[in-house]
Order: C-alpha cells, then sequence, then structure tokens
C-alpha cells in the first residue's frame, strides 16, 4: 500500500511513531512484545500497527530497514564529505557512540530469529557499498591501513562496542581499539 500512493502527513507520523516505540519495546522487553502494546506505546490504536505492519516479521524489517539506511546515509555523508581519511574515522567514532540501544535491537531481533527480509537486505547491501568506498578512500589518503577490509572494520567496531558497554571511559577505550585500523 504504502509503495502505491504516499501516505498523508498524519499516516506518515503514526508509521514514525510505531517505529520508534517498536524499537524502544524490543530494546526493553525484548521482542516478545506484541503489535497491541506496540500500538499501546506508540499512542495509536492496534488497528493503525496491523495497517502499517500486519506482522511482526514486517515490523522487524522495517526496523532494521531504517537502521540500516540510517548507517549509510551517514557513511555517505562522511564520503561526499570531499575527504574519506578525515571522515572515516568520525564516522566510526560516531557510530560506535550511538549504536547502543540500536545494537540492543539488532540483538534482540538476532536472537528471535527474525532474518531481514528483501528490503532489509537491500539495504544492507547498500550499506556495504557506501562503507566498502568509504575505506577504500580512507586507505587511498593513507588515514587507514591497506592490509584491512570491511570484515575486519566489522570486527573493530563490534569489539570497541563491546569495550564501550564492559568500561564507564568506554569512548577511551573505543578510540584505543579504532587506532589498530591506522597505519
Amino acid at each position: 500500500m504504502d509503495a502505491e500512493r504516499p501516505l498523508r502527513a498524519d499516516a506518515r507520523r503514526n508509521k514514525q511513531q510505531i517505529l520508534e516505540a517498536a524499537r524502544a519495546a524490543f530494546t526493553i522487553d525484548g521482542v516478545g512484545v506484541s503489535l497491541d502494546e506496540i500500538a499501546r506505546r506508540a499512542g495509536v490504536g492496534p488497528g493503525t500497527v496491523h495497517r502499517h505492519f500486519p506482522t511482526k516479521k514486517q515490523l522487524y524489517d522495517a526496523i532494521v530497514t531504517v537502521h540500516l539506511d540510517e548507517l549509510r546515509q551517514e557513511a555517505q555523508a562522511a564520503l561526499d564529505n570531499g575527504d574519506e581519511g578525515a571522515g572515516f574515522f568520525p564516522y566510526l567514532t560516531e557510530l560506535i557512540e550511538r549504536a547502543g540501544p540500536k545494537q540492543d535491537v539488532t540483538e534482540a531481533l538476532a536472537a528471535a530469529g527474525a532474518e531481514p527480509g528483501p528490503v532489509a537486505q537491500q539495504a544492507a547491501a547498500d550499506l556495504r557499498e557506501v562503507f566498502g568506498a568509504l575505506l577504500n578512500g580512507a586507505q587511498k589518503s593513507g588515514a587507514v591501513r591497506g592490509d584491512v577490509n570491511a570484515e575486519d572494520v566489522q570486527a573493530v567496531v563490534v569489539a570497541a562496542l563491546a569495550a564501550q558497554r564492559y568500561r564507564k571511559d568506554g569512548g577511551r577505550i573505543a578510540d584505543l581499539i579504532l587506532g589498530c585500523l591506522r597505519p
């Protein structure tokens, strides 16, 4: 239905409220939270949630897609600044600083066995493409070691996220961990 015609302003607002409420609900209460409870938290009726997201799986996919698209847009902004070397580490630092709640949602969805649908898979592919260009540009500028690939960077970011959760001075330890990517 959304692809056929644009949503009215109130419908867009409701959809956004639903996504925000679902993200928070999954983070706090896990994936067992019902669509009706998400509707209550979003301040909309259950029918509104079910109209936008007939199944919880569709809601998962929407949350994952939004998250991946946000990351892609941020990577694209870092790429578009004209100096990938200067944009690479601030992008990763911002990603790590803001990832706490988003990572909780991702972990909750993965634990529930929610496999991303085709739209979320395409969003992931788009993110990989933009991030690969950002990494390649940072390597060409000499800001990042030439012997690392995107999977290496992902593992380093995961390590920095784990350190941030473990240590109160997580930003400091995350900087130390990201330092391994520098030449």
